[in-house]
């Protein structure tokens, strides 16, 4: 950093977060609500004070310089800091709080949290925006770290080692068919099973589960005829098919009833989805963080 930078306040920081979130000075400026002119003059700060063009121009769009990319995980941790020194010891006032939070989930907790969280958002924190990241798009070891989300909500596996992790809730798959399906005319067998057509549920492509590991078990083998990247999608195509799905029991609930679709016990025993809510170490005493982690529990408890 040049001379300037010793004197640069946690405004310019919080700018620069933003600027690098955005990767635009117009929308930059629409979420600090500011002129562009403004937030371009804020941005020549910047570029003074850390001795570097932070975001350039690539086409039509504008780009993080490699010095940008290296610094903004550091300053997320900073202004996080900042916040949680200033906010110590204090409540929550939710009515007045402005601040947004990033959640890493699947596509069906991205629903129930949507349909749960948001509601209750609005009547007791409307200034509180909550952003929902596919986890498909995001390395489970580096999303929390580097300050790009907040929270992680689903099955935690592999956590980095510094990653809190709390496990929310236990959830069972069922066989998921269309309303009027064969299978639903009696007693669902592991033969009956074996001899459907299935969509399976993978984000990397996989067309292989615990459920072939079960039938294996028992000397049957089922056909898989496609793999979708979301149980949303793959239950969208069951509701249109004669094909055989698998969704989580609770989780999955609302698109069920919404889909129409026949929830029915497996034949054979599969393994427990623990559902987790993981975060960085850094928000471990935020008050902001905290309640809205509770905000969370809550919403998936109420589900459940």
């Amino acid at each position: 950093m040049g001379t300037t930078a010793r004197n640069t306040d946690l405004n310019l920081l919080h700018a620069l977060d933003v600027l690098l979130d955005e990767c635009s000075v117009t929308a930059a400026a629409d979420r600090l609500e500011l002129s562009a002119p403004a937030m371009s003059r804020t941005l020549a700060r910047i570029r003074t004070a850390f001795c570097d063009p932070i975001l350039v121009r690539s086409g039509r769009a504008m780009v993080p310089t490699p010095r940008a990319l290296a610094v903004h995980a550091e300053v997320k941790a900073l202004l996080d800091r900042s916040r949680a020194l200033f906010a110590e010891g204090g409540a929550v006032d939710t009515a007045r709080l402005t601040q947004t939070f990033t959640v890493v989930a699947s596509d069906l907790l991205s629903l129930t949290l949507a349909t749960r969280l948001l509601p209750r958002l609005r009547e007791s924190a409307p200034g509180v925006t909550v952003v929902l990241l596919s986890e498909g798009r995001h390395q489970d070891d580096r999303v929390l770290r580097e300050g790009r989300a907040d929270l992680e909500v689903r099955v935690i596996a592999d956590p980095a080692p510094e990653t809190r992790v709390e496990l929310l809730l236990v959830d069972e798959m069922v066989i998921v068919v269309r309303s009027g399906h064969p299978l639903t005319a009696g007693p669902l067998t592991p033969a009956a099973l074996a001899g459907a057509l299935h969509v399976t549920t993978s984000r990397r492509g996989r067309l292989r589960g615990p459920l072939d590991d079960a039938l294996a078990a028992v000397g049957l083998h089922r056909r898989v005829v496609t793999a979708l990247p979301t149980f949303g999608s793959a239950l969208h195509l069951v509701a249109d098919s004669d094909l055989v799905g698998l969704a989580p029991a609770h989780t999955g609930l609302p698109l069920i009833t919404t889909l129409g679709l026949a929830a029915l016990p497996s034949p054979l025993p599969l393994p427990p989805i623990e559902i987790s809510m993981g975060w960085h170490p850094r928000h471990d005493s935020d008050p902001a963080q905290l309640w809205f982690r509770e905000q969370v529990r809550t919403a998936l408890r109420d589900h459940t």
